[in-house]
């Protein structure tokens, strides 16, 4: 009689947990819809940022636009949309008790790659009228304590593949991006990422042979995205085995190709074109006599003049909705591929001219909606439009 009882009171007491776990969240879910409400009230006074043309340096007031519209995600703990495996009632749990460092932006890649974001013009434009607000915030979301939790939470058992390889992408850009930066703030940020840096990369090398065909999507997912950054990363920081493997799989999904069919792009949400992320990724691996050949046949048009859809930057109809404002990212990621495609060809390509024209059309055609004013798509775009227009990436840049 006793154990029954212990145990009905230990099932009324799980019960009763679960029911405060629901209530709060729900708690959380209105208040959530009230920060957007004032976070959007306070964005749109800065809308009416004048944006810089394609290759411009920045502002000091550009600067600070940029910085503060990550600076105010990054902090931002709700809305939220986590991607975590919920194994039970003590699995539930807030963004920030999962990711204490990592915890804003609505998802934690965005996250990720707004930190990117602020070292990026930490480093790009030092002494800028924001550099001190920048450096407060990231001293205190790349703490060593809070990189921990993180760690913690991906070697969860659970979490094997959380953000396989969009997010461990950008996070390794991010530990690129500090690695060799003589700065006493980042030689600390960077030192705290290291753990985490290394079970990514341990994994990264563990999927690729296991990833039997390559993934072609113009969101998330894609795997010519992911490989192009982590190559990057690879070599930047001397890794081989690494490289080597990245390399390998490259030629084996795609050397191939040929006959790209660009009338099939884009799809309704995408941010990303699959078909320039892989031609993005095999000017990283191919020689530039190699490369051009391999772009003849891959798209084979575009020497007369011919990209089909992908030289067309795309309107955005509904900057509110979360799905279709990918749009806007498309043309700035179109915009950085083609870019970097143009200066991995000779300079007498005739490719290289129409690419430019065509990258700074999407440019100022993405630009337009970084500032919009709603948390759908300034949570994240002013990332894609500073990777645009500092050349990340080209030519060791």
């Amino acid at each position: 009689m006793i154990s029954n009882y212990i145990a009905s009171v230990s099932k009324f007491r799980s019960m009763v947990q679960v029911h405060c776990l629901l209530v709060v969240m729900l708690v959380l879910s209105c208040a959530g819809f009230s920060v957007v409400t004032a976070q959007e009230k306070k964005e749109t006074d800065v809308n009416d940022v004048v944006m810089p043309k394609l290759g411009d340096r920045l502002t000091d007031e550009q600067v600070v636009s940029f910085a503060q519209l990550a600076l105010q995600n990054i902090q931002t703990e709700y809305p939220n949309k986590p991607s975590n495996v919920v194994i039970d009632a003590e699995s539930v749990r807030t963004p920030k008790e999962m990711h204490p460092a990592f915890y804003g932006c609505f998802d934690w890649h965005s996250s990720v790659h707004g930190h990117w974001m602020l070292i990026r013009l930490l480093k790009d434009y030092p002494g800028s009228s924001i550099e001190k607000e920048i450096r407060q915030t990231l001293n205190e979301n790349l703490s060593e304590k809070n990189l921990a939790g993180e760690l913690g939470y991906f070697k969860e058992k659970q979490h094997k593949t959380f953000e396989r390889t969009y997010g461990w992408a950008w996070y390794l850009r991010m530990v690129e991006e500090l690695e060799s930066w003589e700065d006493s703030d980042g030689k600390i940020w960077r030192d705290n990422l290291r753990d985490l840096e290394q079970l990514l990369v341990q994994r990264t090398i563990e999927y690729l042979p296991k990833l039997s065909f390559p993934i072609r999507t113009g969101i998330h997912p894609d795997t010519g995205f992911a490989l192009g950054q982590i190559l990057d990363y690879a070599r930047k920081l001397n890794q081989q085995e690494l490289e080597e493997l990245i390399v390998q799989r490259a030629r084996d999904y795609y050397f191939s190709d040929v006959g790209y069919p660009t009338k099939y792009e884009p799809s309704g949400q995408d941010f990303f074109s699959s078909c320039l992320n892989e031609a993005d990724l095999m000017r990283r691996v191919l020689s530039q006599s190699e490369f051009a050949k391999w772009l003849d046949g891959y798209l084979p048009t575009l020497a007369q003049g011919d990209g089909g859809n992908l030289l067309v930057p795309v309107e955005v109809s509904d900057v509110t909705d979360g799905y279709i404002v990918h749009l806007a990212g498309l043309n700035l990621s179109r915009g950085w591929c083609m870019q970097a495609i143009a200066a991995a060809l000779p300079e007498s390509d005739p490719r290289v001219e129409l690419l430019n024209k065509s990258a700074r059309d999407h440019a100022e055609m993405g630009f337009k909606y970084v500032f919009s004013g709603h948390y759908e798509g300034d949570h994240w775009l002013a990332t894609f439009a500073i990777y645009l227009q500092t050349r990340v990436g080209i030519n060791g840049q």
